[in-house]
């Protein structure tokens, strides 16, 4: 996984139009060029190239120590890596749509636009390397080339196996890309495609099976191996894999008028299995069918074609399409008794469009549009919309207006289960409608500021009750968030902070969350080692306030409203210490997570019955290779 920077062709950044000549060749024929670091890009599909980014901004150290290798900030993470998180603020994945994808599979998996193509001069090869808890680690690489300069391939993979702290905590995936990029001599003709499989892989133990041990502070369960959990000989896995290929013909000279005919072909597959050694109805309760098998499957299945019109200028874009889908929806172990079904199908057709409008390098609009129809999975309309303005350089004002209104994720729809509580179907389900209003300040020359506010109304609310049963809500849930970012520099002290501040100003008890979310980073960042090298380090201090959690269903790996003694967490904070360094393009971050466990007894948890991870010392190495 590659992080980058962007670059603005309208400031002092520009992109040079060639690598730096060291030799005329005036000796000989032969001219020498030397690769400079804006010769190594990178762009998703949909997006502008930017140069691969070799900084040592703050920004990085709360991504690389990551195993997701995003900024999880609203989220809090279990014990193990790779298990997870809770959600702490309302998020909508678009990889839910039309699709099968439990909750806490979703934080690794790659959509089909968020995939990395590439254009360097030289072989490039990237490491990020994080440990794990106990035993194991986690290593993602690339490696990429191009063949001419027209064309460029990647592989990319990424394998995680951590062992955990507690017992049956094993999480064990990996990820593999293969991705492809070429455009013809006289830009008429441009291809992208791509080949990812990932899996999500976890042990699930239930949590501890009583708190009072894990509280009581007790020596002899400081090796947290010693603590019973809930469940053994159980495993959730989730697959996903997809092939993509993208083309696009300009008939006429790109320069003079730039229209072209785009196709787009994709295939994605999702699989999620549950599987158990034995029965734990003691844990899950209810009655056990007997002759039910101890393993559950569901898979779906999305065959997408688009056509498009396309009208590419660097000012005014324009793209309309037709798209045509097949998706299929299966529960291998349906139970007929309980007229629970096995298999869903249907062929969907629909048009989608995307404009983008530059003005006076000031006024900047975004907006995107599908529609779909069809008669098993209802309609579907989803369109965003953002407006960038820059009325003074360096201050700038987005806003946003989105709405989309899709069938339920199908986990929702049907389970089957041996355990007689966790059999359900989901008939006839109205279309989950989501509407945002937001807007973003943005103040680079003040403390480098910005400040945001959403406003989100989720009509048709669908949520798992305490009993595990999916549910559809009869008025709408409203939710309001304000917060924003903003860092002080004191010569070479810098004071990073972030918030939240949230609320459900109706129906708050179909999803709980903490009305506040905080962190703060004070570092200290300079040379050393003779300008050889440069060091950070600081602390860093999460909090968000206590509020009664959702719990976690390790049958469907969905979160599930509490029962009528709902379990508080939160209002505790979690500090790390950390020393960041680099080395010319090699990076060190070495982390201690959770240091105030040190002292204090941890009494933090992700979710009721699962506490956070104790302290631990995070080790990561980033390196870039220009060969």
């Amino acid at each position: 996984m590659i992080h980058a920077q962007q670059v603005n062709k309208t400031d002092s950044n520009q992109l040079p139009s060639d690598t730096l000549k060291i030799d005329s060749g005036e000796k000989d024929s032969l001219e020498i060029y030397k690769p400079t670091i804006y010769d190594y890009q990178v762009k998703k599909r949909f997006s502008e190239k930017k140069i691969y980014d070799t900084t040592f901004a703050i920004e990085r150290s709360y991504i690389v120590t990551q195993y997701n290798k995003k900024d999880n900030f609203g989220k809090i993470q279990y014990a193990n890596i790779g298990s997870g998180f809770q959600n702490l603020v309302y998020e909508k994945n678009s990889e839910q749509n039309l699709s099968l994808l439990p909750e806490n599979k979703s934080f690794y998996l790659l959509g089909e636009n968020d995939i990395n193509y590439y254009d360097v001069k030289t072989p490039t090869t990237t490491f990020f390397y994080n440990n794990a808890m106990k035993n194991g680690g986690q290593l993602q690489t690339t490696y990429t080339q191009n063949v001419g300069k027209n064309f460029n391939f990647a592989i990319e993979y990424m394998g995680l196996r951590s062992q955990g702290l507690y017992r049956n905590s094993l999480a064990s995936s990996n990820n593999t890309i293969f991705s492809g990029h070429y455009i013809s001599k006289n830009n008429k003709y441009e291809a992208y495609a791509h080949y990812i499989h990932q899996n999500v892989n976890n042990q699930e133990n239930g949590g501890i099976a009583d708190l009072d041990v894990f509280l009581s502070g007790d020596s002899r369960f400081n090796n947290r191996q010693n603590i019973e959990t809930n469940l053994s000989g159980v495993e959730s896995r989730y697959s996903y894999r997809r092939y993509y290929f993208s083309q696009e013909f300009a008939p006429f000279d790109p320069a003079k008028y730039p229209f072209k005919l785009r196709h787009t072909i994709y295939h994605q597959g999702n699989k999620y299995y549950f599987s158990e050694t034995a029965s734990a109805i003691d844990f899950f309760g209810g009655m056990d069918i007997s002759g039910f098998p101890l393993t559950n499957k569901k898979f779906s299945n999305n065959l997408s074609n688009t056509f498009s019109l396309v009208w590419d200028n660097e000012k005014f874009k324009l793209d309309a399409g037709f798209r045509h889908q097949y998706i299929t929806f299966g529960n291998k172990n349906a139970y007929p008794v309980l007229n629970i079904p096995g298999y869903f199908k249907e062929q969907r057709f629909g048009a989608v469009g995307n404009l983008q409008i530059k003005l006076l390098d000031k006024i900047q609009l975004k907006s995107f549009l599908e529609i779909s129809k069809g008669s098993e999975f209802g309609d579907y309309i989803k369109t965003t919309n953002e407006l960038v303005f820059e009325p003074i350089k360096d201050y700038l004002v987005e806003g946003r207006v989105n709405f989309q209104s899709a069938y339920p994720s199908f986990n929702y729809l049907v389970n089957s289960s041996h355990y007689l509580n966790y059999n359900y179907y989901l008939q006839n389900p109205n279309n989950e409608v989501v509407t945002q209003i937001g807007g973003t300040l943005r103040l680079a020359k003040w403390f480098n500021t910005q400040l945001f506010v959403d406003y989100f109304r989720i009509d048709n609310y669908t949520y798992f009750d305490n009993s595990a049963k999916p549910q559809q809500s009869s008025s709408s849930l409203n939710i309001s968030q304000i917060g924003g970012e903003a860092t002080a520099n004191y010569k070479r002290f810098h004071l990073n902070g972030r918030v939240l501040f949230q609320k459900a100003l109706t129906n708050d008890n179909l999803l709980p969350m903490p009305d506040f979310i905080g962190r703060v980073n004070l570092y200290y960042q300079a040379p050393a080692f003779k300008k050889a090298a440069e060091i950070q380090a600081g602390v860093k201090l999460y909090y968000f306030s206590k509020f009664a959690s959702r719990e976690f269903s390790p049958i469907l790996n969905e979160y599930i409203l509490p029962g009528t003694n709902a379990y508080s967490i939160g209002g505790q904070p979690i500090a790390d210490v950390y020393i960041n360094m680099r080395v010319k393009r090699m990076f060190f971050y070495v982390e201690g997570q959770h240091i105030n466990q040190t002292f204090m007894q941890n009494k933090s948890f992700t979710v009721p019955n699962y506490p956070i991870y104790d302290f631990r010392l995070n080790l990561g190495v980033v390196w870039y290779l220009f060969h």
